[in-house]
């Protein structure tokens, strides 16, 4: 896999060309393969629309985004009647979107997201917060029951759909999820490493 040269915590991380996030297997010591995990990261949808305010000391050498994230970003200009915002809005999903090339919702995602919903279900955290794309638009992707996904409002007796897939995508390809909202994926401590950025 070729790797992009960019500054601690800037993209792209994985170039367009790179297909597999899974690390290779190591005979280092647990200490050293710690230390390479923390450099591989999933970026939250928080993490990205406020890319510019966090501090990259604290963020991956190396990060992805999760095609959940896109679809998230691609609502966010609709959830707004305000042109100045609806134009910064465009401007980070164009950003995000030529940046990364996103980790695709696969079969492994799929099977995963059953562990991470029963896991939130067990901490009593399976409902919205009407909070949206990170506390601004209100939009989110729930599932249609139509064998897709539907992008808009849902009441808070629906699942935090969004979150829980951007949680199994960087489970289904073994790296720790960057966010600044961690209080959103309670109770996932034993399926993906969750950090606060």
């Amino acid at each position: 896999a070729r790797l992009a040269s960019m500054a601690r915590g800037c993209a792209p991380i994985w170039t367009r060309s790179w297909t597999s996030p899974r690390m290779a297997e190591s005979d280092e010591s647990d200490e050293s393969a710690e230390s390479t995990e923390r450099k591989r990261g999933l970026l939250d949808t928080s993490v990205v629309i406020d890319h510019d305010l966090v501090d990259p000391s604290l963020l991956p050498d190396e990060s992805a985004i999760a095609a959940v994230t896109l679809a998230e970003l691609a609502a966010g200009p609709h959830a707004t009647d305000d042109p100045a915002e609806r134009a910064r809005r465009q401007d980070r999903l164009q950003w995000a979107a030529t940046t990364w090339q996103s980790l695709p919702l696969n079969d492994d995602v799929a099977r995963l997201y059953g562990r991470v919903f029963a896991a939130t279900r067990a901490v009593g955290r399976t409902s919205l917060r009407d909070r949206g794309l990170a506390s601004q638009s209100g939009c989110i992707l729930w599932p249609s029951g139509l064998g897709g996904f539907l992008l808009g409002r849902s009441p808070a007796s629906r699942t935090r759909v969004a979150d829980l897939l951007i949680a199994a995508t960087a489970a289904a390809n073994g790296l720790s999820l960057y966010t600044r909202n961690p209080a959103d994926f309670a109770g996932l401590e034993e399926i993906v490493d969750v950090i606060r950025v």
